[in-house]
């Protein structure tokens, strides 16, 4: 490596970590499935767990697990929002048949977005910060992403990893001070 291109490459060293620090809290917003948005800043000093969702997956039963983690956590502090997605192509057509499929199957009060892309050039704004500062983009449904109170990324889970197990509930519990 020649001169310049080393010292071209130590300059961007510390733009790299200006990256890592950006944060989802102040930064997006989602619009509800039952009107109106969420805006990330409303959440601001508390733990949010992301997780994309479909209602016609094999793991669409995770909505019973996601609905008992906001049960048992939110009132601490735990956001738990679920963003529905056709990327998979396992999304119902529209937001009303979403939001009744959630109702009547799950009985669900947690926070839900309407259908929003996650994956690819017209993915959410969330979703891309996400892919573009940690590299992560979901592969496939009800992949998880847990954010600390100040909107950094604290861990990411897979579709196998279920909302109330050990992994997820210790992440949670170490946030909220349980």
């Amino acid at each position: 490596m020649n001169r310049r291109s080393l010292i071209a490459t130590l300059s961007a060293l510390p733009l790299l970590g200006l990256a890592r620090t950006a944060t989802a809290q102040g930064t997006f917003r989602f619009e509800s499935i039952d009107g109106g948005s969420y805006d990330m800043a409303d959440w601001r000093g508390r733990p949010v767990l992301v997780v994309n969702t479909a209602s016609l997956c094999g793991y669409t039963p995770q909505y019973d697990e996601l609905q008992t983690l906001h049960e048992e956590y939110g009132p601490r502090g735990l956001v738990v929002l679920a963003v529905p997605s056709d990327d998979f192509r396992q999304e119902l057509a529209s937001d009303e048949a979403v939001a009744e499929f959630c109702e009547v199957n799950f009985n669900l009060t947690l926070p839900m977005t309407t259908i929003t892309s996650v994956r690819g050039s017209g993915a959410h704004p969330f979703y891309r910060w996400l892919r573009d500062t940690y590299g992560f983009e979901p592969g496939w449904n009800f992949n998880k992403v847990l954010l600390d109170g100040t909107g950094q990324l604290v861990q990411t889970f897979g579709s196998n990893t279920r909302p109330t197990s050990r992994r997820i509930r210790a992440e949670v519990e170490a946030l909220i001070g349980a």
